[in-house]
């Protein structure tokens, strides 16, 4: 006799062999999944300010600007925050 009394597996068994199928068949796409999205993120992505600089040298690179206007935009995007938006200085 195969599968016990009776020829056929209780209810309760069949139950635990189709979660067991359910939950490996979730773990496997899962880690498909991740694996997908690990390798199609950016690497090493750079900051905001960073890309502002990169910007900023393209721009002196294609003559767009001056030596003058770049130091003086390089020095405005270092500086820090004094609490007026404008730039203007405070009397």
């Amino acid at each position: 006799m195969m599968f016990g009394y009776g020829g056929s597996w209780p209810f309760w068994e069949a139950g635990l062999m189709w979660l067991g199928v359910i939950a490996i068949l979730v773990l496997l796409f899962w880690g498909i999944y991740a694996l997908v999205t690990s390798q199609s993120r950016k690497q090493g992505s750079e900051p905001a300010g960073d890309a502002a600089a990169r910007i900023l040298d393209e721009r002196l690179a294609r003559g767009e600007i001056d030596a003058a206007e770049y130091q003086h935009l390089k020095d405005v995007m270092t500086a820090r925050p004094s609490g007026n938006p404008s730039g203007a200085a405070s009397r």
